[in-house]
């Protein structure tokens, strides 16, 4: 497992390992709404690397999503991304 940078550990996440790319974009979405409701600047969403495609999913679905302004993976961990909210 990769270091966690010291600011990622207080920041909330969502773990999609095991999910179905239905599932986690239903999951995203929702957890997105929840962070902008509480004000959260900036949010994990933790998807793993196996294939790719929970990845994939994720990205598809933050472009999409109007409360983002930008989203890039972590440089300590692929295997989540960093979302940022407006």
């Amino acid at each position: 497992m990769y270091p966690q940078m010291p600011f990622t550990k207080n920041l909330p996440k969502i773990d999609l390992h095991g999910e179905t790319r239905e599932t986690a974009d239903l999951l995203v979405k929702e957890f997105i709404r929840d962070c902008c409701r509480q004000g959260v600047q900036k949010a994990i969403i933790i998807h793993g690397i196996g294939t790719g495609i929970l990845k994939k999913q994720v990205q598809e679905t933050l472009k999409k999503e109007k409360k983002v302004e930008r989203f890039y993976l972590d440089f300590f961990n692929v295997g989540c991304t960093i979302v940022e909210l407006k």
